[in-house]
């Protein structure tokens, strides 16, 4: 069977066409036909990439039909990396401004911030440090996964470190889908994961001392011993 496909933006230069037909087997997925498409080709130019099916968002298991109008789509120019580390104040706003796309029917935020008290103590500012490094890779991860669980365009991470004022954003979720209800799932599967994945430690420190903030238990298979001993050497 035939398809239709619409490139955009700099995968015009890698296909060579706005607009061009491919055949792929009956019922062939999207996964499949991006796997065709990259034969012989630079299979970088799609990492990364949302994919419509006549003009709807679509999932990597979508089953195609003759005559569907596959579009590939780059991720949208003027953007920022999907995730960041900062020590400087996060612009909430700003950054959702920018998430917005005329593909988009919904934009959902989470908007973590620094709350005056904390189990009946009264809190004077927070301290967050992270493993940079390893926290980047799984938030670029999580990215990944929900965009690809949830069908939503788009999702992007930033979280502060260091010290953080009363009402400062210490973390902010900002999910871009054509539709309401995967954007609010995705957001709130992302905020869920990211507190037991990803390795940033908060330390709240009150009038009357200080204490890092209990975390929640990593995923299974995550933790070296799950019941917190050192084992027999």
């Amino acid at each position: 069977m035939q398809v239709s496909i619409l490139v955009f933006g700099v995968l015009k230069e890698w296909l060579g066409a706005e607009q061009t037909t491919v055949e792929v087997p009956e019922g062939a997925t999207i996964v499949q036909l991006l796997a065709r498409l990259s034969e012989g080709r630079a299979a970088e130019a799609l990492r990364g990439i949302a994919v419509s099916v006549n003009a709807e968002y679509a999932l990597r298991d979508h089953a195609l039909k003759e005559g569907d109008e596959v579009g590939l789509l780059p991720p949208v120019s003027g953007g920022t990396d999907a995730v960041a580390l900062t020590r400087e104040p996060i612009d909430a706003e700003k950054l959702v401004a920018a998430a917005k796309s005329g593909a988009d029917g919904a934009v959902v935020v989470f908007d973590g911030i620094v709350r005056d008290n904390s189990r009946g103590r009264q809190t004077l500012y927070l301290e967050y440090e992270g493993y940079e490094e390893l926290a980047l890779k799984q938030m670029r991860a999580l990215v990944d996964e929900a965009i690809e669980r949830f069908g939503v365009r788009q999702v992007e991470i930033v979280h502060r470190l260091g010290r953080l004022e009363i009402g400062e954003t210490s973390v902010l979720i900002v999910v871009a889908s054509a539709h309401r209800a995967q954007a609010f799932e995705a957001c709130r599967w992302v905020i869920d994961t990211l507190k037991k994945t990803v390795p940033i430690w908060k330390k709240e420190i009150f009038v009357d001392g200080a204490v890092w903030a209990a975390g929640e238990p990593f995923p299974e298979g995550m933790a070296v011993d799950e019941a917190g001993a050192s084992g027999d050497a």
